[in-house]
Formats: structure tokens, sequence, C-alpha cells
């Protein structure tokens, strides 16, 4: 393997430095004979999407040559690391390709019947048979699990919880045991205390949240993932459900607070991260729209590129720019904390060390 020379600003420390490449490893040392593939700009560290789903297009589950694209999609974006929230699709072999972004497996969702979207979850019949199948995506994925909290319940036309408190609390330590973490789509109010008060580690979306729940998250140190951008959906979601005025009315409201919503829970110091929900009606390679929603609804540039790198890279145990770190970077040509947009035009990308993509 080619050892390789990059010299910029490296976030987030913004010290002008040199890093080089050797044996797909970032090294602070000089590697002598290393040729210089970047010089002149600003280095972070590859990019996370914490909430997407690859194997998933808007007709349900993929095969696996799409998956492979959507990938791609992902990488040339500056995605290099992807948390997925849930896939029917088979991607371990995926996780085999030196060219594709690292994916952290949370194997299937876990629903009930006719409460998600079809094809996508693993339905049982009974709640009670929520603990065993959290153990066998525990053992299927690589350490995360993913609820549906709430979905809505046609015999009241509304959101509603899925699962009642006492069994979350069960199914939550059992993947705890596991060594696995637990993280929940969540759109409602009334499934949240529930989720919070068993030991979730996640809530994805969240636009449900109040003031108390807020509270609760704060207090157990549980992470949102708000997808920002998947929630400009809701209106078109509301438009679609004729048959249920009052899920209709809920959707929109929900969505007419969202921003709101989020603004609280990051003054309340809830740890936030980026996430796309990319697979279904959000396409792939559109972290930077995400990022950029974060800034608007009251982070920092600095936070909200952070929600999407080295603070996103700590919260799922993997390293920044570091010394031995893999090397997984992605460079721009000018500051993103000063101008958001810049991160849709990666100028140079590593990924295990390799040039993955970049003009130069």
């Amino acid at each position: 393997m080619t050892a390789l020379h990059l010299r910029g600003v490296v976030l987030p420390d913004g010290a002008h430095r040199d890093l080089w490449v050797r044996d797909g490893r970032i090294s602070l040392d000089p590697v002598p004979g290393a040729e210089t593939v970047f010089d002149g700009g600003f280095v972070l560290p590859g990019l996370v999407d914490a909430h997407c789903h690859i194997g998933i297009g808007p007709e349900g589950p993929v095969e696996l040559d799409e998956a492979v694209a959507q990938a791609e999609l992902d990488r040339d974006a500056g995605t290099l690391l992807v948390r997925d929230c849930g896939s029917p699709v088979d991607t371990r072999p995926l996780q085999e390709r030196e060219d594709l972004p690292r994916i952290i497996r949370a194997g299937r969702h876990i629903a009930r019947p006719k409460r998600y979207i079809p094809y996508l979850a693993d339905q049982l019949d009974h709640e009670e048979q929520l603990p065993a199948a959290v153990a066998e995506q525990a053992a299927y994925g690589d350490g995360w699990i993913k609820l549906v909290g709430d979905w809505i319940d046609r015999s009241v036309g509304d959101l509603a919880p899925l699962w009642s408190d006492e069994v979350l609390t069960e199914a939550i330590a059992t993947a705890h045991r596991m060594g696995a973490r637990v993280t929940a789509h969540v759109f409602g109010e009334d499934a949240l205390p529930g989720l919070i008060a068993a030991g979730i580690d996640c809530i994805e979306h969240g636009t449900g949240l109040t003031d108390d729940t807020i509270e609760l998250m704060a207090r157990h140190g549980t992470a949102l993932v708000p997808t920002l951008i998947n929630i400009e959906n809701f209106p078109s979601f509301a438009a679609a459900a004729t048959k249920y005025p009052t899920y209709a009315a809920h959707m929109t409201d929900l969505y007419e607070r969202a921003d709101r919503t989020v603004a609280k829970a990051i003054e309340a110091g809830i740890p936030v991260y980026a996430g796309t929900d990319a697979g279904g009606g959000i396409a792939h390679g559109v972290l930077a729209e995400e990022v950029i929603a974060l800034h608007r609804v009251g982070m920092s540039t600095e936070q909200a590129i952070g929600a999407a790198a080295w603070e996103a890279r700590e919260w799922l145990g993997w390293p920044a720019l570091e010394h031995g770190a893999p090397a997984d970077l992605v460079c721009y040509a000018a500051d993103p904390r000063k101008d958001l947009t810049e991160l849709r035009n990666p100028r140079r990308i590593l990924l295990r060390g390799n040039v993955v993509g970049g003009p130069a």
C-alpha cells in the first residue's frame, strides 16, 4: 500500500498540520517517500451518517448491487461510517469491500403486525416475544438494535406505542447484557416515557418530545438522531392519510413544531447526531443537508459538523484524526465552519488509507 501525505487545517482542533498514511492508518510521524495527495485545505475525519438504511429503496428491500450503489453515493459525499438503522437486506458482503463505507449493522427492525412499513421488519405476533427477538438481532448485528416504538394504529386512527413498559424494560436489559445498544423509531409523544425509562440508548426522529421527556432524556443520557430532512416529509404523510384525520392532524402538528422541539433538546444538552434516514423516501449522499438543518435549529456550525464527524465517531466507538487511527478522511478546499455548504463538495476522500474520491 502506497504511503500518502496530506497537509491542511485539521478539525476539530483547527491546527495546520501534516498527516501521513501508512498501512491504512494515520501517522503523525513523517513517512519518507509518501505521495502528497492533498495540500492546502481542511481535513476532517470521515463523516458519519448515524441513521441510514443501505438496502432499502422506495419500493422496499433492494438487490445487493443496488445496495452497493447506495453505499457508493454515501461514500462519494464523504460519509465513510454508517450506522445502519435497520435493513431487511444482509449487507455483510458490503462490509468486506475495501472501497465502501464502514457499516455498523442493526439487523432488522422489530415491530408488530401491520404496525410498520410492509416487508421491512421482523413482525412479532405477541409482544412477549420481544426480548427473544432482541437477542436474535443482537447476535446478528453489530451492536445496535432497532425497535419501532410507535406507528399508526388503525384501530384508533393515530400514532400509538407498540410495546408495554414492562416488556421494553426486559428487552432493553437483554440487549445490554449482550453488549448491544437499542434505538427506536418514535414520531409521537406517548411511546417516549416508557422507552426512555426502560433505558433505551437513542431515539430516532423524536418529534413528539415534550419538556418532560426532554428532561428525562437529559437525565438518562439518551441520544437523539432527529433526521430533520426526513421530517420535511411529514406534510405529505398527513396529506396521504385521508382515512385517518386524527393522525393527519397529529403529523401536521409534529411537523410544525419540529424545529422548536429539536432546538429544546439541543439546549437541554441531549447528545444530538446527524442522520439522514436515507433509503426509502430519502436519497443517499445528502448528509450535508442534515448538517445544515442542525445548524438551522440551533447548533453552531462547528457543533453541527461534529454531530456528523468527530462527536458521532466517539459515540459509535470509532476514532477521529489521531495517530494510529484508520485513515478515513475527507478534505475540503475551504473552511466548512464558515460555510456549511462546503460539505457538499469534498475535494479528496481517503477510506482505509486509499484514495477513493475527489478531483484533487
